[in-house]
């Protein structure tokens, strides 16, 4: 009963790629491929942009943040940490 229930599951999941990939390649030879891949590099070109926004954003966010804990840590009197992977002069081999 249960390999029924999967197989039957397997099926529709089959059909359901035929019915996406046949509509793809009819869409495909009708439009033609130039403006498929013309569409797909811009798509490309815009997530990119975004996504130096977004990292240029955090990296700024992440500097403004660096720089009110150091603050707050000078007021308080508090060394700032070491860098990870730095030794200290003391450390030895």
């Amino acid at each position: 009963m249960v390999a029924h229930e999967l197989l039957v599951k397997a099926a529709g999941t089959v059909f359901t790629g035929l019915v996406g990939v046949s509509a793809y390649e009819v869409v495909r030879k009708a439009v033609g491929n130039a403006p498929v891949r013309r569409a797909a590099v811009t798509a490309t070109q815009w997530g990119l942009r975004g996504t130096r926004r977004a990292e240029t954003a955090a990296e700024a966010a992440r500097l403004k943040v660096a720089d009110v804990v150091a603050e707050a840590r000078d007021r308080i009197g508090d060394e700032a940490p070491l860098p990870v992977g730095a030794q200290a002069d003391d450390d030895c081999c």
